[in-house]
């Protein structure tokens, strides 16, 4: 079962078709969308390096069993190789046609041939490498392992025994050949596959075939590397390793490329260099004080005291400076900011009466309360002569009564929760 068809939908072929058909319906689909035969425009361009990309993976016996099985996703982790192949667009068509040099192979036809575009390389792997804000607090070394193709150690990338691989004399090594046919008074000139060769451009018998890379020239290889997280580096910042990506005979060695995701935290977020903690206090510390401790990220515990009449507001947000994340590279530190949620009461209690029952305050509890507030707010009192009644509160059920009360408070309708639907609230630092 293959787990992913993309790649063979782009060359337009079944999953279970062999390397014939595979070549067959990528030299239709590159003479078709080849940049030079359709005024480089960019819809070529991207159909041109999506039929190369695929037809370099398929046409890898090894990178196509890890596609079937595992996906884009296991060539990308695996460093097998992947959608962009080991080599460009432009010089996997090179390599199928022969040319590239301005007038030969399909590059004549299309008029200047194959754009030079320096050294050929490999392609780059690319990798996200998810860091805790721990570790890019403290900094730290990580050890990660990938698989790669390198150049076959026993054939030295010949593909088999020294003299064994020989250039086809049908073709020159191109892999196409011109043929002629005639039509009535007219001759027409047409290239076609090279049959001696395959499209190769190669000849070697099966059993001159190097036996450790079945004529592939390349192997797979796990390589450990070694990515020196810094302490407080971006989340986006990437770290390259030159030459340590896929091998190929005839091209540079590829890169390897880690690219720095910070994992999410369950206490702090961070911005830029400064970290937001969100610290949940009763009413009596609020307003009469004590203190509070925040774990910090290197295992310290913060002590922040609030001093007797203070008075932390709901929502009011501190700041401790210094002690945010390090600067990238830098020496100081950021600041960390504290938004203080304040936590009422459902109500204020009286002593027990002789049951043990809580009472409501007493006067003496509520002078004393009105000796260190201020003063309450005035209010629309009623002139004496009005006719005033007397009612109570009760608490709203939010599960019976949530809708009525939210239309009170002057909601939409269009916000009303539905069965099995949430009200998120985002509230910004």
């Amino acid at each position: 079962m293959v787990r992913d068809t993309s790649l063979y939908d782009a060359l337009g072929v079944s999953p279970d078709a062999d390397d014939d058909a595979m070549k067959r319906a990528y030299r239709k689909l590159a003479m078709k969308w080849h940049p030079d035969k359709n005024g480089h425009s960019k819809e070529a361009e991207d159909k041109f390096k999506e039929i190369g990309a695929a037809y370099e993976v398929l046409n890898d016996p090894q990178k196509r069993q890890i596609y079937d099985q595992y996906g884009k996703e296991g060539l990308e982790q695996g460093g097998a190789g992947g959608p962009g192949g080991g080599m460009s667009a432009e010089d996997l068509f090179s390599q199928f046609f022969g040319g590239g040099g301005g007038g030969g192979g399909f590059g004549g036809m299309f008029g200047g041939g194959m754009r030079d575009t320096g050294p050929k390389k490999a392609r780059t792997i690319h990798h996200v490498h998810k860091v805790s804000l721990e570790d890019i607090y403290r900094g730290k070394v990580s050890k990660l392992a990938l698989q790669k193709s390198v150049i076959c150690p026993k054939c030295e990338g010949r593909g088999g025994k020294e003299g064994a691989v020989k250039t086809c004399a049908g073709c020159n090594g191109a892999g196409m050949k011109t043929m002629m046919r005639q039509m009535g008074p007219m001759i027409q000139r047409f290239q076609t596959v090279c049959p001696d060769c395959n499209g190769e451009g190669e000849t070697i018998r099966e059993k001159d075939k190097c036996k450790q890379c079945n004529g592939k020239k390349t192997t797979i290889e796990r390589k450990v590397l070694h990515v020196h997280v810094d302490k407080g580096v971006q989340s986006g910042t990437k770290l390259d390793f030159r030459g340590e990506g896929d091998q190929m005979p005839g091209v540079e060695p590829g890169d390897v490329q880690f690219e720095i995701e910070q994992k999410p935290h369950p206490r702090f977020q961070r911005k830029g260099d400064d970290l937001f903690y969100q610290a949940k206090i009763d009413l009596l510390t609020a307003l009469a004080g004590g203190a509070i401790y925040v774990e910090h990220l290197d295992d310290r515990w913060l002590t922040v005291e609030i001093m007797p009449g203070e008075v932390i507001a709901p929502g009011e947000v501190k700041v401790i400076r210094g002690q945010g994340m390090p600067s990238f590279r830098h020496h100081d530190f950021g600041n960390l900011y504290i938004q203080f949620e304040v936590q009422f009461p459902d109500r204020i209690s009286g002593p027990p009466d002789a049951e043990g029952f809580p009472t409501s305050m007493t006067q003496q509890q509520v002078k004393a309360l009105e000796s260190v507030l201020p003063p309450r707010s005035p209010q629309n009192i009623p002139p004496p002569d009005a006719m005033t009644e007397d009612y109570s509160l009760e608490k709203v059920d939010p599960m019976q009564e949530g809708n009525r009360a939210r239309g009170a408070l002057g909601e939409d309708d269009d916000d009303e929760m539905h069965p099995g639907g949430e009200r998120v609230q985002c509230a910004s630092q």
